[in-house]
């Protein structure tokens, strides 16, 4: 077993799967201490690297394409303090990080994991219920249905109907960005059958951010909902071979009744002038018989 301890967290690697515990320093971020502890399997890894620098390194995990539904979800737009698989070191843990790199690298070269994409989640999103309240209003989801709520400040076309719930089985996708200098973040759902091109402010399935603390928070949201939609490589039933049938034999040729009594005369013949015993002569003719 491997272990490295640090104040952003603990990660522990026992040969099957990573351990990853979020530490309580501060430059942890809200939504690696909300998510709380990780198991990543070993076969959900596409590798693991090591930077040092001269007063800290950093480890950072990569996961197969595919393999997570919050990284699908944010699609790489997490920050530092968010991103649940990296971790600071300090500069006298560098040995021990190190070490920690050798023995996962040398146990995806044994297991043999390839670093290619997977089709379906290999791990198992956030747990629900869940509800997160920040920007304009809250989105609250069970497992089955997305629930969102307006707050005073959101805009009135976009509150004027209500709280608004959403049936999973009718969500096509869900995306979520962060606020970036002077441009809003959001939260979207995109409706089978109802898709807009409205901005979030006035959007009623999505939530707009302005780049509080609060709004990774709503990433959690997005990938609990992400992991419960088909994987977007997952193949579709019509990329399912067709199933090959078993031919149908031939039936067989219906019997030359003429050829066969002559063959009967034939035999006959080679009996009378003693070519075949009279016991060839019986099965031989059986046999024609049994043709007929």
């Amino acid at each position: 077993m491997a272990e490295i301890i640090q104040r952003d967290g603990t990660w522990t690697f026992d040969g099957d799967a990573l351990r990853l515990v979020p530490g309580r320093d501060k430059n942890v971020g809200l939504l690696r201490k909300t998510l709380g502890e990780l198991a990543v399997p070993l076969g959900a890894l596409a590798g693991i690297s090591f930077e040092q620098g001269k007063k800290s390194g950093r480890l950072r995990l990569r996961l197969r394409d595919g393999a997570d539904p919050l990284l699908h979800a944010t699609g790489g737009r997490l920050t530092d303090s968010s991103d649940p698989y990296q971790m600071t070191v300090d500069s006298d843990r560098y040995g021990v990080a190190e070490y920690f790199v050798d023995e996962i690298r040398n146990a995806l070269l044994l297991d043999e994991v390839p670093a290619t994409a997977v089709d379906r989640y290999l791990l198992p999103g956030p747990a629900v219920p869940l509800s997160v309240s920040a920007g304009d209003g809250t989105a609250s989801f069970d497992g089955e249905s997305i629930r969102l709520e307006w707050n005073w400040k959101t805009e009135e076309a976009k509150s004027a109907a209500g709280a608004r719930t959403l049936a999973l089985a009718d969500i096509q996708s869900v995306e979520w960005h962060p606020a970036v200098g002077l441009e809003n973040g959001f939260l979207r759902f995109t409706v089978r059958g109802a898709p807009t091109k409205a901005p979030p402010k006035y959007d009623p399935n999505s939530i707009d951010l302005w780049g509080f603390k609060k709004d990774p928070l709503m990433a959690l949201v997005a990938a609990a909902v992400q992991a419960r939609l088909p994987h977007p490589s997952a193949p579709s039933p019509t990329d399912t071979p067709p199933k090959q049938l078993t031919p149908t034999p031939d039936p067989p040729p219906e019997p030359d009744h003429d050829a066969l009594l002559r063959r009967l005369r034939e035999l006959g013949d080679l009996h009378k002038s003693g070519v075949l015993t009279d016991e060839e002569f019986t099965l031989a003719k059986q046999a024609v018989l049994r043709g007929m």
